[in-house]
């Protein structure tokens, strides 16, 4: 025992040594790795990120781009001692921006970087189009330092090309549109708020939204400013009348108070949280000053968002400066209130300070007029001074392509949040369905559930305009352009099936019938009818039920339903008398009845009418229907009228019963028709299709395989051409071998070969001619021998043909004489010809 547990504890430490010097030797590989990798070292100095902007752009500016001119140094001279006054009277004010760096690294002054370009896009010509291109085009890039103006102002050419920049981007590439369509409009550093600096629309309202609502108030006031017939003389208590008044004034105010203490209490809880950089926050917007293009007063445009604000907004805390590509004026008005008792007349010495002299630094409300009186004893003043006159834009003509105006959004698509609202944006024919503007409205602020999702499509082969989804309801409304098929205008449903509750409006000028609604729920269906000549306005049909239960094969095969009640409702016919104009018919199938309601005349106050019971069918179809005065009731207005006789009713009977079978036939129509639009609507939404223009060369197939077959047959010809063209020399160096280096001897050689194989051609071509003429001559001299000898037995009809074809050899031979005379007179030239062309043949020429 003694010795076994020897030996284990020998084991065991013989197993501690072991595991020690594998600890040694991972410990010492573990310092030989430390060592080797601390002997690797990387230079993160030396890894900077890329300007995107120098290495894409820089290589291909102009001229004008990279450096300045001497007049542009000369301002940039002036704007320096403009900036070191400005700093020495307004120590405490923020830095001007004056001569940012554009993309290429060069001071330019800020006038200069304005380019005014016409473009030729109707939508650029009114400021509202102009703004929503710029504000859809381009994607923002905050300043940094947000309190800080930028240090580079790049050109409207770079941005459009990058569609991308900060606000002083925005604004220089807005300002030259705008000045371009003719407007008064000046670039404005100033400050605003954060929401405005960021571009956060969370807490504004969707301006679509807005303008629907713009749109029902504006509908509902003209619908009250119509004429209406005088009411009639009120013979209420005027006293009851006032208390009930006083009630509803009391039961309004109190909502009204709730009301408002509701909206205090959500203001208060959307109110964001206070801004450290209130006041700091530097911005830049557009000025469009009064007079040009008939604008009535200034106002400010966001170049953001696109929309227009008064010069008295809230929303913008202050001016620094202004300019235009004319001149640059600096604000010398107080900012404590913001801009709410500014004065934009920049003209005004004592509000405003300009930079350079001249036009553009006089007062801009002076009629012109009074300017030329007030200036007429300065004229030799005027002369005499040297005025400092802007120099021209160094940017170059802006361009806008057809691609980027259709695009128009980064990507094609844009997301804009408003409060309660998202707003998506798409480019055409981005989306398969034609999709271009889709509106989510929820419920509540953080837009988790959604109440209504409205949609615009265009380019759509079915005429789909708009189409609304209400999600409580779950009801769809479509709204469909002039054009489609049966003439809808609107369709408000829930499910594409026919026994679901729907409504459809018509153009009804565009249709037959002049139908314009159609409203069907449950069991009942409504039609109303304008500008018909039978003067039908409206139809009300009731359906029974099936009286047993079949498939929905068997009511598709049927296409309608059992018909109870038809109710027709007719306008006034002044042509007829009212009591025999018809005001309402109602057709009660269920109770085989007839029900006809006439027109009541001015001076009556009930209408007469008459009702008819149908006769039973009797099983013998030869035997005629009887009629008793029993199925007729009248009721006459007028007690001295005589009444009708049977016969009379009886006619009218038969007529209103053909009537009712050719109701029945048009309700049959209705429904068939019904039916007929929503399969329709089902195979429109399953196979989408849009218009493509015949103009719309990028996309219309027939266009582009044109344009494909032209450039295919213009490839074919040139290398006809080229075939044309071929080495004259090629047969003559596969003779020699093809050699890589011609001699003396094998130049001479070549040309000697060409020149007789020319030659050669010629005599070739000379004996051809002469042959066939020869040939010609001596068919003609055995026509002639044959004539001579035959001529006493020859009819008139051989003489005629002998004749005629002494004249078409004659014509022959006279051709052929010409093309030899020709042939011989040009010969020598075309061996000269091919003499002088070897001879200035670069691979011939230095030997000849």
């Amino acid at each position: 025992m003694e010795a076994a547990t020897a030996d284990q504890d020998n084991e065991g430490v013989a197993l501690d040594q072991d595991d020690e010097v594998q600890v040694d030797f991972a410990q010492e590989a573990l310092d030989e790795l430390d060592r080797a990798l601390s002997k690797v070292k990387i230079d993160a100095s030396a890894l900077t990120m890329p300007d995107k902007r120098k290495k894409l752009y820089k290589w291909q500016c102009p001229q004008s781009y990279k450096r300045s001119s001497l007049k542009e140094k000369q301002l940039i001279a002036l704007a320096e001692n403009f900036w070191r006054q400005y700093t020495h009277i307004y120590p405490d004010r923020k830095p001007l921006l004056l001569c940012p760096l554009n993309e290429c690294g060069v001071e330019k002054f800020v006038s200069t970087t304005l380019r005014p370009t016409v473009l030729p896009y109707p939508v650029l010509f009114n400021w509202e189009g102009c703004a929503n291109f710029v504000s859809d085009f381009l994607s923002l890039e905050p300043l940094d330092p947000p309190t800080d103006p930028p240090r580079h102002l790049y050109s409207p050419t770079h941005v459009l090309q990058m569609k991308r920049g900060s606000c002083f981007d925005f604004s220089t590439l807005l300002c030259s549109l705008l000045l371009a369509a003719g407007y008064n409009a000046y670039c404005v550093s100033g400050y605003a708020t954060k929401d405005v600096c960021l571009l956060n629309l969370a807490r504004q309202e969707c301006p679509l939204l807005a303008k629907n609502e713009k749109d029902k108030t504006e509908k509902q006031a003209v619908e009250v400013l119509k004429y209406t017939v005088k009411p009639p003389r009120d013979l209420s208590s005027a006293f009851e009348r006032h208390q009930e008044e006083m009630r509803q004034k009391e039961a309004q105010a109190a909502r009204l108070k709730k009301q408002q203490e509701a909206d205090r209490l959500q203001e208060e809880l959307e109110r964001p949280p206070p801004d450290p950089l209130f006041g700091l926050r530097v911005h830049c917007w557009v000025l469009v000053k009064c007079g040009a293009r008939e604008v009535p007063e200034d106002f400010f445009i966001e170049p953001l968002s696109g929309k227009s604000f008064s010069t008295t907004d809230q929303n913008f805390l202050g001016v620094e400066s202004a300019w235009n590509h004319r001149n640059y004026w600096i604000n010398m008005q107080d900012c404590r209130r913001g801009c709410t008792d500014m004065s934009f007349d920049l003209g005004d010495p004592i509000k405003w300070e300009y930079m350079l002299c001249g036009d553009t630094s006089q007062s801009l409300l002076l009629i012109p007029s009074m300017k030329k009186q007030e200036f007429e004893d300065d004229d030799e003043e005027k002369e005499e001074s040297k005025v400092f006159q802007m120099p021209p834009s160094w940017v170059n003509e802006l361009n806008i392509s057809q691609q980027d105006m259709e695009m128009r959004f980064p990507g094609g698509v844009k997301v804009i949040q408003y409060r309660k609202a998202k707003l998506e944006k798409f480019a055409p024919y981005l989306l398969r369905d034609g999709l271009v503007t889709r509106l989510s409205t929820y419920h509540d602020l953080d837009c988790t559930e959604v109440c209504v999702v409205k949609e615009w499509y265009q380019h759509r082969n079915d005429h789909l305009e708009e189409r609304e989804l209400r999600k409580a309801g779950n009801i769809t409304l479509e709204h469909f352009r002039r054009g489609r098929s049966f003439a809808l205008k609107h369709h408000r449903y829930v499910t594409l099936t026919p026994d679901s509750d729907r409504e459809m409006e018509f153009y009804s000028q565009a249709r037959a019938d002049g139908l314009a609604r159609r409203v069907g729920k449950g069991l009942e269906m409504i039609e109303f009818f304008e500008d018909r000549p039978d003067f039908l306005f409206y139809r009300h049909i009731l359906f029974g039920k099936h009286a047993k239960k079949v498939t929905i094969g068997e009511i598709a095969e049927q296409g309608h339903r059992p018909l109870e009640k038809v109710v027709e409702r007719f306008h006034r016919d002044t042509t007829k008398p009212a009591s025999e104009d018809v005001a309402e018919r109602v057709f009660l199938v269920s109770e085989e009845r007839i029900q006809v309601t006439y027109h009541r005349d001015q001076d009556r106050i009930i209408p007469a009418w008459r009702n008819f019971t149908i006769p039973q069918e009797s099983g013998d179809t030869q035997q005629k229907q009887t009629f008793t005065p029993d199925m007729a009731s009248t009721f006459q207005v007028d007690p001295f009228e005589k009444p009708s006789k049977n016969l009379f009713l009886y006619e009218m009977l038969m007529a209103l019963m053909k009537e009712e079978e050719k109701v029945a036939q048009r309700i049959k129509s209705s429904e068939k028709e019904v039916r007929a639009i929503l399969d329709l609507r089902q195979y429109e939404e399953t196979n989408i299709e849009l218009h493509i223009s015949i103009y719309n060369t990028a996309r219309n197939d027939k266009a582009r395989k044109h344009r494909e077959a032209l450039e295919r047959m213009a490839e074919e010809a040139r290398l006809l051409q080229e075939e044309k063209e071929l080495d004259y020399l090629a047969p003559f160096l596969a003779q020699l071998g093809d050699p890589e280096e011609l001699t003396r001897q094998m130049a001479l050689q070549l040309r000697n070969d060409c020149l007789a194989e020319l030659k050669q051609r010629l005599i070739d071509k000379a004996n051809l001619i002469q042959g066939r003429f020869e040939k010609e001559t001596q068919e003609l001299q055995q026509k002639q021998q044959w004539y001579q000898k035959n001529q006493p037995t020859m009819t008139k009809e051989d003489e005629d043909q002998y004749l005629a074809y002494c004249s078409d050899a004659m014509f022959r031979i006279h051709i052929l004489k010409l093309r030899l005379n020709r042939h011989k007179d040009r010969a020598p030239q075309k061996y000269l010809a091919l003499d002088e062309k070897l001879r200035r043949d670069p691979r011939l020429a230095l030997f000849l």
